[in-house]
């Protein structure tokens, strides 16, 4: 485990208060069009809706995104935190997910950024949300961009 996450990342408590967070905003943001719940500290978000791999029930992640012409471009971060985010593992096992932004729902298929993708993307996804950079410092795993396209 890296040195520089801070403490508080080690607790267990860490995931599932992000869970809460996540299930209470995609609520209010459904409920709002996203007028309520659209942006955290500035900075759009979507909801992505996923199929549980293990459940096959639909799953709502508010994310931060970056507009990449009709794509959206999306980063598994979690934080930091030394595993990959839920709504990564089930669009692995299952592309076909929706993105909604604001009030616009769309089809889309998503797809893990190869090498080249992730190297031309990350400068900008840094500049979008600085945080970024951070969490991937507190992480050994390398933060995966995914990259969702219309169907």
């Amino acid at each position: 485990m890296s040195s520089k996450r801070p403490p508080a990342l080690f607790s267990i408590l860490a995931p599932r208060l992000m869970k809460w967070r996540s299930k209470s905003n995609a609520a209010i943001y459904r409920a709002t069009g996203g007028r309520i719940g659209g942006h955290e500290l500035g900075i759009p978000l979507c909801l992505l809706t996923t199929t549980g791999r293990k459940s096959g029930l639909s799953r709502t992640s508010p994310l931060i995104f970056l507009a990449d012409g009709a794509r959206v471009v999306l980063v598994a971060s979690q934080g930091g935190l030394p595993k990959h985010p839920m709504w990564f593992l089930n669009l692995r096992a299952n592309p076909e997910v929706h993105v909604q932004i604001r009030a616009e729902k769309r089809p889309m298929r998503a797809r893990v950024a190869d090498d080249a993708e992730r190297t031309r993307l990350w400068p900008r996804l840094i500049a979008h949300n600085p945080r970024w950079a951070t969490y991937q410092s507190w992480t050994d795993r390398v933060i995966p961009v995914v990259i969702c396209e219309s169907t």
